[in-house]
């Protein structure tokens, strides 16, 4: 690896601590475990984000086009963050529990598991997939990756990118909105996290900078189109009113 990638690399890294600590220090009211793996989640997002909407805004506005270099970097380490938050939230909130895993807890009464998140369990599958498919993105991100896929099947694998946003926005979507909600077996919901617009903001700002782009470039092929049409119309009309008339 050349010293420009390492340099990204070590940029990128610098960034993604500085945004964990930021959510980390934004929730100071939450218990320390309980901050750590929603700060590495959310920073995971808002990484994911920011790869997926430089492309879009390169189109839109091309004075952006110097991010599109830095988006490998960004995805190796949104699965970084992505793995780091999977290992806390299982090593601290789960206790490697496949059953609690998926919304069974032990219930005294009954004397055995009993289902009570169901909703918990079909968000972690939905996490764990989006998981497998941003570790095979990052593991991909070089451009040795490139050179051994070819640049089509490789370009055709990080497309795979927006299948883990929209999977990684329905995990987040239900812990953000469902999940610490009143609920008749458990305490008080806690504060509503602060989160929740800004999520739902750059969320919703991912399609909408995609289908922004989509339109712009079909409408410039267009336009393109129309000009060589023009353009070749008016090379015909000259070409055709040079021509002498046939001598009698």
């Amino acid at each position: 690896m050349s010293s420009q990638p390492l340099a990204r690399h070590a940029q990128v890294g610098a960034f993604s601590l500085l945004v964990v600590a930021a959510f980390w220090f934004s929730r100071m009211e939450w218990s320390p475990e309980h901050r750590l793996w929603r700060a590495v989640g959310d920073a995971s997002y808002l990484l994911l984000v920011l790869a997926l909407i430089s492309g879009p805004l390169a189109r839109l506005w091309p004075a952006t086009a110097w991010t599109l270099p830095w988006r490998r970097e960004i995805g190796v380490w949104c699965g970084l963050l992505a793995l780091t938050h999977t290992f806390v939230t299982l090593d601290g909130w789960i206790r490697w529990d496949l059953q609690r895993l998926f919304g069974y807890e032990f219930v005294p009464q009954l004397e055995r598991y009993a289902r009570l998140e169901p909703g918990f369990g079909l968000a972690n599958a939905v996490g764990f997939v989006a998981l497998f498919l941003t570790l095979i993105l990052a593991a991909t991100s070089s451009a040795w990756a490139v050179n051994l896929l070819g640049p089509s099947a490789w370009k055709w694998l990080q497309y795979g990118s927006y299948s883990v946003f929209y999977l990684a926005a329905l995990h987040s979507f239900y812990f953000l909105f469902i999940h610490f909600t009143d609920s008749f077996h458990r305490g008080p919901a806690p504060a509503a996290n602060w989160f929740q617009v800004p999520f739902l903001l750059i969320t919703l700002a991912v399609p909408a900078l995609q289908a922004a782009a989509f339109i712009r470039t079909v409408a410039r092929r267009r336009r393109a189109e129309r000009s060589a049409l023009a353009t070749e119309s008016a090379s015909a009309g000259r070409r055709s009113t040079g021509k002498q008339a046939p001598r009698a």
